[in-house]
């Protein structure tokens, strides 16, 4: 179990341990969820972190292309 203090000012320092398990850092942003009684802590993932996560090999696609396999995936629906 990990712990740590609030301050007079109700700042609390996040433990190594739930650093590394959000792996989050200095300047990254968290977010509080309140469920109930319990609180959740949720890192913020800037968008420009995303890029490159999806690989595609094939030829570039233009706009029309991807509107049109929109079109037909939202018609097999």
């Amino acid at each position: 179990m990990v712990e740590s203090t609030i301050t007079s000012k109700g700042q609390t320092t996040l433990p190594k341990p739930v650093r590394d398990a959000l792996g989050v850092g200095p300047g990254d942003r968290v977010r509080y969820i309140i469920i109930d009684d319990e609180v959740r802590i949720i890192p913020m993932r800037p968008i420009a972190r995303l890029f490159g996560m999806l690989k595609y090999e094939g030829p570039p696609k233009t706009l029309e292309d991807m509107e049109r396999a929109i079109a037909e995936g939202a018609s097999e629906e």
